[in-house]
C-alpha cells in the first residue's frame, strides 16, 4: 500500500512540475487573449528589461498577453524563440535580433507564418535597407549630443591642447544602429574642437557587453601610458561602464571623463560616493522604444500603413539634472 501511495505521490508531483514548467503557455491559452512576443537579444540587460516592461504594459492595455524572451545573445536561442512564437500562434512580435545578418531569414520565417514583426533598437535589414518597421533611437543625433558635450567639457577644462589628453570612441561596427552613434560622436567632437589632434583620437570595438567594453578600453589605456586624462564615449551604456571600471583599475578615473549612452546605468554612477569618471550620459527613454514598438505593431496588426522608421531623441544628463530629466527612471 505504501509503495502504491509513493508512486501516486510521485506522479502527482511530476504533473505539478509539468504544469509550472509550461506555466506561461498554459496561462496564455486559458486567457483567450491574443499574444504578442517581445524577443530581445540581451534580455538580462537593464535597457531591454525596462523596454520589455513598457512593451508589456502597452500590449496588455490593448487587450493582448505579452511574453518576454531573453535570447541571451545566441542566434540559436533566438530562432527557438521565433519557433515558439509561431507554435503559439503569436499575433505579432517586437524584436531585437542578436545577429542582423539573420534579418532575411527571420523575415522569411515570419512571413511564411503570417506573423507581423517590428524591429526594436537594431533594425532588420538587408544591404542597409530596412525590411521591417523599426523603432529605436535617433542614433546619429544622439551621437552628436555626446560629442558636443565632450567637446564643451574639454574646452571648459583646458584639455583640448593638452598633450596628455586622449579621446576614446568605443564602437560596435557590426551593429547597424550603433555605427551612426560613433560617427555622430566623432563628427560633432572634431567640429566643436578642431584644435584637438586627430592622432590622439582612438577607437576600440566591442560586442555591447560590459566585460568586453572593459577589456578593449583597458587595452587602449595600457597601450598609451602617455595619456593621463581620457575622454570616453561609446555605442551603449554597458560598454562605457566597462571603460569606467578600466579607468579605475588604471588609476586614471579621477582625471578622466566618460559619457554614457542610455543613462540607465550612469544614474547609479552619479550616486556613487566620491563620484565617478562617468560625468554624463545621453538619456533616451526605454519606455518610448518599448511602448512605441508595440504601438507600431498594433497598427500593422490592424492593417494600417506605418512608417519604416520611428526614432527617439535624447538629452544629455549629468549628476546635476538627471533626476529632473529622468523622473522615475532616475531611481
Amino acid at each position: 500500500m505504501k509503495r502504491k501511495m509513493g508512486v501516486l505521490l510521485l506522479l502527482v508531483l511530476c504533473s505539478v512540475g509539468m504544469l509550472f514548467a509550461n506555466g506561461s503557455k498554459e496561462a496564455t491559452a486559458k486567457s483567450g487573449k491574443p499574444v504578442i512576443y517581445g524577443i530581445y537579444k540581451a534580455g538580462d540587460q537593464t535597457w531591454f528589461i525596462d523596454e520589455g516592461a513598457s512593451a508589456k504594459v502597452a500590449a496588455e492595455a490593448a487587450g493582448y498577453d505579452f511574453i518576454y524572451v531573453d535570447a541571451k545573445m545566441s542566434p540559436e536561442e533566438y530562432l527557438r524563440a521565433l519557433d515558439n512564437a509561431i507554435a503559439n500562434k503569436a499575433a505579432g512580435i517586437v524584436t531585437c535580433t542578436p545577429d542582423q545578418t539573420m534579418s532575411s531569414a527571420i523575415m522569411d520565417k515570419m512571413n511564411d507564418a503570417g506573423i507581423p514583426v517590428v524591429a526594436a533598437d537594431d533594425a532588420l535589414e538587408t544591404d542597409g535597407k530596412k525590411i521591417a518597421p523599426w523603432v529605436g533611437i535617433n542614433a546619429y543625433v544622439i551621437g552628436e549630443a555626446n560629442g558636443a558635450w565632450l567637446a564643451n567639457y574639454a574646452k571648459e577644462n583646458n584639455l583640448v591642447t593638452n598633450p596628455e589628453v586622449g579621446l576614446l570612441l568605443m564602437t560596435m561596427d557590426t551593429v547597424s544602429s550603433c555605427v551612426p552613434r560613433a560617427k555622430g560622436e566623432y563628427a560633432k567632437f572634431v567640429a566643436a574642437s578642431p584644435e584637438f589632434p586627430k592622432d590622439r583620437i582612438f577607437y576600440a570595438d566591442y560586442d555591447g557587453t560590459t566585460d568586453k567594453g572593459n577589456q578593449v578600453s583597458s587595452a587602449v589605456f595600457t597601450a598609451h601610458p602617455e595619456i593621463k586624462t581620457w575622454l570616453v564615449t561609446g555605442a551603449n551604456e554597458e560598454g562605457t561602464i566597462g571603460a569606467v571600471r578600466a579607468l579605475e583599475s588604471a588609476g586614471l578615473d579621477k582625471t578622466s571623463c566618460v559619457v554614457g549612452l542610455g543613462a540607465y546605468m550612469a544614474k547609479d554612477e552619479f550616486k556613487a560616493p566620491g563620484g565617478s569618471a562617468m560625468k554624463a550620459a545621453a538619456y533616451f527613454s526605454s519606455e518610448s522604444v518599448g511602448a512605441g514598438s508595440v504601438k507600431v505593431l498594433l497598427d500593422v496588426i490592424n492593417g494600417k500603413t506605418v512608417p519604416m522608421e520611428t526614432a527617439v531623441d535624447a538629452v544629455v544628463v549629468t549628476p546635476q539634472n538627471y533626476r529632473e530629466v529622468m523622473g522615475k527612471y532616475a531611481d
